[in-house]
């Protein structure tokens, strides 16, 4: 299978995911779940120009935008040491890891307000995790190297660059700070041509 092929049948099959289930949040996260994780599985698909790493920040690359809203896929690259705030999602999303290692730190509420960091998570290549309202939303994601870049592909049940989200400041008792993040990539790209790359 052509490289950009292996991505254009993920989008293919995770379409059909969240067409037999629309409004199940359950049955699309186990269902998109193991394509993800085939997906990274094989690290011969990501062009060049949505894994470029950025000398400051960690980059989120749109590579697919499902035109209904109902799904979107990212790659996320990070450079050396590269974090992000603490930060939540309003929708369900799985993140495959596809190069190097990532360090996912999940947040949990208390009774009095307060929130309170769980053990840091280690998550390696072929790794797929979900974050969602239901499951647990609030955490930070870190490269785990200090000398080289890595990417995972996130998959989210909206277009999760025009989501209003929220990062959150530990240092003021977890105040909520709204932010859409976007893309680091102007264009959407249009994978229906991959497959004749």
């Amino acid at each position: 299978m052509s490289s950009l092929l292996r991505l254009r049948e993920f989008v293919v099959e995770a379409t059909r995911v969240v067409e037999r289930a629309p409004d199940d949040e359950r049955a699309q996260l186990a269902g998109v779940r193991p394509l993800l994780a085939d997906l990274v599985a094989h690290d011969d698909w990501l062009p060049d120009e949505y894994a470029t790493p950025d000398a400051q920040y960690y980059r989120q690359y749109l590579l697919h935008a499902d035109p209904l809203g109902r799904f979107s896929v990212v790659s996320f690259v990070w450079g050396p040491g590269q974090t992000t705030p603490v930060h939540d999602h309003r929708t369900w999303g799985l993140v495959g890891i596809l190069r190097g290692a990532e360090v996912s730190t999940a947040y949990e509420p208390r009774t009095n307000g307060n929130w309170i960091a769980g053990a840091p998570e280690r998550l390696e290549p072929g790794r797929v995790v979900a974050v969602s309202p239901t499951l647990g939303d609030i955490h930070t994601i870190a490269n785990a190297f200090d000398d080289r870049v890595s990417i995972s592909i996130h998959v989210y049940g909206a277009n999760i660059g025009e989501v209003r989200r929220a990062v959150y400041d530990v240092s003021k008792g977890f105040e909520e700070k709204p932010f859409v993040s976007g893309y680091a990539n102007a264009a959407t790209p249009n994978l229906w041509n991959f497959g004749r790359a």
